[in-house]
């Protein structure tokens, strides 16, 4: 592992980046200072409120839906106009390129936590993975694009990577200023659409690298620091369903149930229904039960080795446990007949192979036996939860 600027010289803080400190600290100091000057001596209007709000969202879906799940994670596939959009309302975001940004966060995936290889690494602090990484040259802020190998052959990506400056000054400086002299507001117009809305879009952004790994439940996994927050989900876009997506991040979806407050995922799904994206992956149901229910096992053993528990507690445990390990083994074996079948089918199998495997698949009704085998698993989380509250209840007991 290659040793980090900060552990080559220890005690020594990186030269700061002066274009990063203009953008990131400088512009929200401006903010601060000019947009509630400008609203107490004109004030604002609802043009300009809607508009700020309009670029906000447009900004914030290009970041969540394209450059975050479309390029990053490869979790659907887009038609070159949906491609394009995201393209200059992403650079509009001023967060970089689609080329570094999803680099960066693939590498922020493989090595999350690790100080010395996550970009944003939560473990080096909230103000480190909020913003503090961006103001130094940090090592892990060098350029290395050997995992985005198949974004540099997307000409799409390629084209606004090479004409980045060109386009985000177009979308955050020339837009609203065309704005501004249409309303015959110009300063007004500038500061709200242009200035403010901004800040804010970095800030929320933001959220995901910081917060998003401090606050929230973990009930996928608790292998990394990711959480999950429905209040952060609400401010970005749906990206603060944030353990899910650590560990399923190909999923095109962040918020998997029908209440989860998640517009990326809406927004994908209604250009799949438009013909502007196809082949939006999904975790499958059963997949996503065997995280919530390994993660329970562990917290309660965890928990049950930590106090003096009844025998009869750890045996339940352990027979649910056994359940749970039969339950996976059965899923494999009716994915792999599906399988099975498919390859039949795609690789041309003779007719009478494939009636007989087709003969095998009626015969066995696997789609229904992996509904069945969902439902277990489901039933058996309630048990298990039934069981941690027991145990809890055991040990608040007088001895």
């Amino acid at each position: 592992m290659n040793t980090s600027y900060d552990a080559a010289n220890a005690g020594a803080k990186p030269p700061l980046d002066t274009t990063n400190m203009i953008i990131f600290a400088g512009l929200p100091l401006a903010a601060l200072i000019l947009v509630p000057a400008w609203g107490v001596y004109h004030g604002y209007d609802g043009f300009q409120w809607g508009w700020a709000i309009a670029f906000l969202y447009l900004n914030g879906l290009s970041i969540t839906g394209g450059y975050h799940r479309l390029w990053a994670h490869k979790s659907y596939e887009a038609k070159p106009a949906l491609r394009w959009f995201f393209a200059f309302w992403g650079a509009g975001a001023l967060q970089n390129s689609i080329l570094i940004w999803a680099s960066d966060h693939r590498r922020h995936h493989r090595h999350v936590d690790d100080k010395d290889e996550d970009p944003y690494s939560a473990s080096r602090g909230l103000w480190f993975s909020h913003m503090g990484w961006m103001l130094r040259k940090y090592r892990t802020n060098a350029t290395d694009f050997s995992n985005a190998r198949d974004l540099q052959r997307d000409p799409i990506v390629v084209w606004q990577d090479k004409h980045y400056v060109i386009l985000t000054t177009f979308m955050n400086v020339a837009l609203p200023l065309a704005l501004g002299v249409w309303h015959g507001d110009i300063i007004g117009t500038l500061l709200l659409v242009g200035l403010l809305r901004l800040v804010v879009n970095h800030h929320v952004t933001f959220f995901i690298n910081s917060l998003a790994h401090y606050w929230g439940s973990r009930p996928y996994t608790e292998s990394n620091s990711a959480r999950d927050n429905g209040f952060l989900a609400f401010l970005t876009y749906g990206e603060g369903y944030h353990n899910y997506h650590h560990i399923f991040q190909t999923d095109y979806r962040n918020g998997i149930r029908w209440w989860h407050w998640d517009p990326t995922k809406w927004m994908i799904n209604l250009c799949s229904h438009i013909g502007l994206a196809s082949k939006l992956v999904r975790v499958p149901d059963f997949k996503i039960q065997r995280a919530i229910l390994d993660t329970q096992f562990e917290r309660a053993r965890t928990e049950l080795a930590s106090h003096e528990s009844s025998a009869t507690l750890r045996t339940i445990l352990e027979r649910e446990y056994q359940l749970f390990t039969d339950s996976i083994n059965q899923w494999k074996l009716l994915q792999s007949r599906r399988m099975e079948a498919r390859v039949a089918q795609f690789e041309g199998a003779l007719e009478e192979r494939r009636q007989q495997l087709h003969n095998r698949w009626e015969s066995a009704a696997l789609p229904s036996k992996l509904k069945e085998l969902e439902y277990s698993l489901k039933m058996q989380r309630k048990r298990l939860t039934l069981l941690m509250e027991q145990m809890r209840y055991q040990q608040m007991e007088p001895a």
